[in-house]
């Protein structure tokens, strides 16, 4: 099949790319920017149109959003464009093309609290920001363009590429005597290339005689839960930044234009039962990257 990956260069079509050096279908990786990749604006439903037919793209997967929690506060419009807009413009392309939409979707629409027990895919959405409001928009708008889709919402998301939480505390943890982490923000990391690989099953699983994923929101983390201080600590620690005092501290000590989810657990049930796979505790996974990264 001819798969169109979007947001090539993020942190997740990166590694997308890795998992698609295995495949045997064919995958172009597309955005805006970038010398090894197509040229291509989602925002523009042309330009996704003429991209659809000219490569007889079977399968999306869309790794671009708009990622900047704080800064979507201000800059509502173009991240509804981004997260919503361009999200429909894949959904129509795929819908006249009777393709799979692969979306990405976060923790953030589940941004008010809702107690201390990981959230399943049938609990309501009640978003707090704007970037979490925005993303509930893109899923809106793909159940209801009447396209085959796969939403994955996933949350707290590293990898070895880009910018990330787990880079800036190897940095932080390196270079700063002492660091302050909020410990009252709970959920679980998600390393890109276990969730670049649930992707390639629900691409495989599609292609089956009998695929089971289509039309389903689904989560995907890692195994496991901890708080940002929880995080920090492990990174730290299995990089060996031991002279650092990492400190806990409670999110007013760190406002916000945004709400952060307090807990923000996915339960995974639904992914692991439909698709088979098995996910990797997060500590795990952890290791791995940074052994990457070295």
């Amino acid at each position: 099949m001819n798969i169109l990956v979007t947001g090539a260069n993020g942190q997740l079509g990166n590694e997308m790319r890795i998992v698609a050096r295995d495949s045997h279908d064919n995958y172009i990786f597309s955005d805006v920017v970038g010398d090894d990749i197509v040229k291509l604006d989602i925002t523009d439903p042309d330009a996704v149109k003429d991209m659809v037919r000219k490569h007889d793209i079977d399968i999306i997967v869309n790794c671009a959003a708009y990622t900047n929690v704080d800064k979507a506060e201000s800059d509502k419009e173009f991240a509804e464009k981004l997260n919503a807009k361009a999200a429909e413009n894949l959904a129509e392309a795929m819908r006249e093309r009777n393709g799979l939409l692969i979306h990405v979707s976060t923790d953030y629409v589940f941004g008010g609290s809702l107690g201390n027990t990981p959230r399943t895919e049938e609990e309501p959405a009640n978003p707090t920001g704007v970037y979490g409001l925005t993303k509930l928009h893109g899923e809106e708008v793909i159940k209801n363009s009447g396209c085959k889709y796969v939403i994955l919402r996933t949350a707290w998301l590293y990898s070895e590429f880009g910018k990330n939480f787990v880079k800036t505390m190897l940095n932080l943890t390196a270079t700063k005597p002492q660091l302050k982490v909020v410990f009252d923000q709970v959920g679980t990391p998600t390393y890109g290339l276990d969730l670049a690989r649930a992707i390639e099953a629900v691409i495989k699983d599609y292609e089956s005689q009998e695929p089971k994923a289509i039309n389903q929101i689904y989560h995907y983390s890692n195994e496991g839960v901890c708080s940002w201080y929880d995080f920090t600590k492990m990174i730290a620690e299995y990089a060996g930044n031991t002279e650092c005092d990492i400190q806990p501290c409670h999110s007013d000590e760190f406002p916000s234009p945004v709400v952060r989810p307090s807990y923000s657990v996915l339960d995974k049930t639904k992914i692991k039962r439909d698709l088979g796979i098995t996910i990797p505790y997060w500590t795990d996974s952890l290791r791995t990257c940074l052994a990457n990264l070295k």
